[in-house]
């Protein structure tokens, strides 16, 4: 089941791969009316339940010609402006949000059977608040950002070592402060999407849209 017949495959049949979803459902009463809030609240759900890391967001992107990328990211502020994150300026992403800075970031946390979709516009943090960020990183991942070379070919990860090492002597005696190329990026929302898992994929789908008078809330079906 789940594969076609004469076609080469591993041993691992995705549609044998079944979960159903039982732990609760969500109604509008239930939703904080700003999505920033409602956000909010399930990652301390998610937190509470156990999730290795409830702020991994998964954020989509695409180039100028429309061409996407996806990658796993880091949601490091969240406030009404948006959901903050940092990156090497120099990175994929990155270079596609300064040429098309329409966004999206997907948020899943199985432990709880939710799932929070937000799509908006990224504006790059300001050199302030870049430097503030950076400096509350611990001191190993400020080398590392100055070792960095994302999204760039390297020989093999003996390189990366050694220039972590030449890093850390070149900032022995220092505080290494930020270098021009780590930046960050916030998305600001206009359309958020919460999803809890429902029972024989009944699934509860709402989605909050920004309008003139601030957020309106509708039922998606699942």
């Amino acid at each position: 089941m789940g594969r076609l017949a004469g076609v080469d495959d591993t041993s691992f049949d995705p549609a044998a791969v079944r979960r159903e979803y039982a732990r609760a459902i969500l109604r509008s009463g239930d939703l904080d009316p700003d999505p920033i809030a409602q956000l909010g609240a399930w990652l301390e759900a998610a937190t509470a339940a156990g999730n290795l890391e409830p702020n991994a967001m998964v954020l989509a992107t695409a180039s100028a010609e429309g061409l996407p990328s996806a990658r796993t990211v880091l949601l490091k502020e969240l406030d009404a402006r948006g959901l903050g994150f940092h990156t090497n300026l120099r990175s994929r992403k990155a270079r596609e949000l300064a040429v098309n800075p329409r966004a999206s970031a997907v948020f899943w946390w199985p432990e709880i059977e939710r799932q929070v979709i937000v799509e908006g516009v990224a504006t790059r943090l300001g050199d302030a608040e870049a430097d503030e960020l950076f400096m509350a990183r611990p001191r190993g991942a400020r080398l590392a950002a100055h070792a960095s070379v994302q999204s760039r070919p390297v020989e093999g990860r003996q390189e990366l070592e050694d220039r972590v090492a030449e890093v850390a002597r070149r900032f022995e005696d220092a505080e290494p402060t930020r270098p021009p190329w780590f930046g960050g990026f916030r998305l600001g929302p206009t359309v958020v999407e919460v999803w809890q898992g429902g029972q024989d994929r009944v699934h509860d789908r709402f989605r909050y849209q920004r309008d003139a008078d601030g957020w309106r809330v509708e039922r998606l079906g699942p």
